[in-house]
Order: structure tokens, then C-alpha cells, then sequence
């Protein structure tokens, strides 16, 4: 069976909708109909219910998703062992949004080949929707998001509070930033706790939704972020960036998505390995916090409420 079809089916079946499975499968929607009619003629009943509302699962179609899961589970089982390279004899893909790998997933990568030499592994970069569909598919076993999605087969666990503090690439910077300041596109909550607290910063000019990124933006420029302190403790320490005085600080969560199929040893290692790796950055966190802390007048900000889609 041609699996592109099986791809599909799961994404009309998780989105809902034939239109939002084309802008992720980056398809026409005259594509995804035609796959869809291909494995409806294969099985011979329909899959879905199609209305201007979207499209629901039949009970044929409910039946015929646990399996489809199956499949693309195997399928990515087989294409991964038959991927393991010479000297190796097991493999792990991990998945992250790109604000997650410097100082936590790569280590996290470094950290698991150090506990088992004979593991392979794999990185994949992508924000939330993308790398949920990896870990539904099994092209990823294990993930770190900042805003997880439950879905069948999956367990979401706590990982690390990451501190969101405002930095300027030039000492000296106050909170009257004006047009300085660069929004960056941290969520919701964020944005609503950023309102409550500073509420002069929320008509910035230059907004970006590129996560720790932007920090390569900022520090080659006359300007000023809420980055997290883990990504900004390099460029303090260099002296590109200079933490702001007085400026309040956002606790910022990130949560590891696991499958749950993923083999119980390779599980364990993950687990253990991610928590040293996790420990060690809460201390580099702390001592660009404790900075903070002994500035004058000072004031944490309760955290934000995150809610998983």
C-alpha cells in the first residue's frame, strides 16, 4: 500500500479537514481528495463524512485509523533500522522547536550517545504542529515543545522552566526602550503577561517568531528582546548582550512529548540523560537570574498560565 496514502488519511483524520491537511502536507486539495478516493476504492467504504464544515470519520473510517497508525509506525520502524548506520545497532530520533536544541537538545543528543555508545540518533527541527505529526507518525520517538499537543500514544512530561529576561546589545539600557524593543512571538500568555507588566513595549515596530533565534538579530544591532536566559547566557558572557535594569522576568515552560512505544531501555536512558542535561541548565539559568535578582528593584512576574491544544 502506498504509504503517502496512509499520510494523509491521518492528517485529514487529526485536522478535520481536507483544506487543512493540504496546507500540511503541502498538496493541492484536489491531491488529498484523490488520495483519499484511492484508499476509499482500496478498502471499499468511505473514510469520511464530507460537509462545508470539514470531514468526520465514518465508523468505517474510525475503525480503520488504528490501524493506519500501525502501519506508519512500522513503516517508520523499518526505514529507520535499515537506516542505522555500520556500528550501531539501535536508534532514536528526537524532534524540537529550534529555540530548544542550543544548550539542552544537543547536549541531550551528546549526553544519550555517552550512555549508549550503540545508539544512533537523529535531530529533526519544526515547530509544534510539525513535530506532532512526527511523533503521531513515528518519524520522531521523543520531542521538546514549549507547547505540547496530546494525542493518543503520546505522554507529555514536565522538562525545564526556562526564564524569559529582557537583554539589550548595549549596556546601560532602561525600561523606556521605545524603539529598541523587538517583540518576540513567545506565545499567548506571553503577550498577556508582557501587557500586565509593560504595557508601553506592546506597539513594537520589529516583531519576530523566531524563538532564541532572534538573539542573532539583536545582538548585531541597537536593540532589545525577552530571550530565555539559557539561550542568553553565551552573548552576556561575551558582552554582546547586557541585561536590562529593573526589568521583570517570565517563567517560560518547555515539556518532553515521548512516544509511548518507544523500547522501555532506550526510554529509561532518555529519561535519565534529559534530567542531567536539564539540571545543568537550571544552574547556567540561575546565575544570569541571580544577576537580575540583585538589581534594584527587581520584580519577578508570576507565571503565565500554559495550556496544552
Amino acid at each position: 500500500m502506498d504509504i503517502t496514502l496512509i499520510k494523509t488519511f491521518i492528517e485529514v483524520a487529526n485536522t478535520g479537514s481536507f483544506v487543512a491537511a493540504c496546507d500540511r502536507l503541502f498538496v493541492t486539495q484536489s491531491a488529498v481528495s484523490l488520495r483519499i478516493q484511492r484508499l476509499e476504492d482500496s478498502l471499499g467504504h468511505p473514510l469520511f463524512i464530507r460537509s462545508k464544515a470539514g470531514a468526520v470519520l465514518t465508523s468505517e473510517g474510525k475503525q480503520f485509523e488504528r490501524y493506519a497508525l500501525s502501519l506508519l509506525k512500522l513503516w517508520e520502524e523499518a526505514r529507520q533500522q535499515i537506516a542505522i548506520p555500520e556500528g550501531y545497532s539501535r536508534a532514536i530520533s528526537i524532534g524540537a522547536q529550534y529555540s530548544l536544541w542550543p544548550r539542552l537538545g544537543f547536549r541531550w543528543l551528546d549526553a544519550l550517545q555517552i550512555r549508549m555508545p550503540e545508539l544512533s540518533v537523529h535531530a529533526e527541527l519544526g515547530m509544534t504542529d510539525r513535530i506532532t505529526r512526527y511523533l503521531v507518525e513515528g518519524v520522531v520517538q521523543a520531542a521538546l515543545l514549549y507547547t505540547p499537543q496530546l494525542r493518543p500514544g503520546l505522554t507529555v512530561e514536565h522538562a525545564l522552566d526556562d526564564e524569559l529576561i529582557l537583554v539589550a546589545s548595549y549596556p546601560g539600557a532602561t525600561l523606556d526602550l521605545k524603539r529598541d524593543f523587538v517583540s518576540i512571538d513567545w506565545g499567548p500568555e506571553f503577550t498577556h503577561a508582557l501587557t500586565t507588566a509593560l504595557p508601553h513595549l506592546t506597539d513594537s515596530g520589529r516583531s519576530m517568531a523566531l524563538g532564541a533565534l532572534a538573539a542573532e538579530y539583536i545582538v548585531n544591532r541597537k536593540a532589545a528582546a525577552f530571550l530565555p536566559a539559557r539561550s542568553a547566557k553565551r552573548y552576556i558572557d561575551e558582552g554582546k548582550l547586557h541585561l536590562v535594569a529593573d526589568a521583570p522576568r517570565f517563567p517560560y515552560p518547555s515539556w518532553v512529548v515521548w512516544r509511548n512505544d518507544l523500547p522501555s531501555d532506550i526510554a529509561d536512558a532518555a529519561r535519565a540523560t534529559l534530567a542531567e542535561v536539564v539540571q545543568a541548565a537550571e544552574i547556567e539559568q540561575e546565575t544570569v537570574t541571580e544577576d537580575m535578582e540583585t538589581m534594584e528593584n527587581f520584580e519577578p512576574v508570576e507565571s503565565p498560565a500554559v495550556t496544552n491544544e
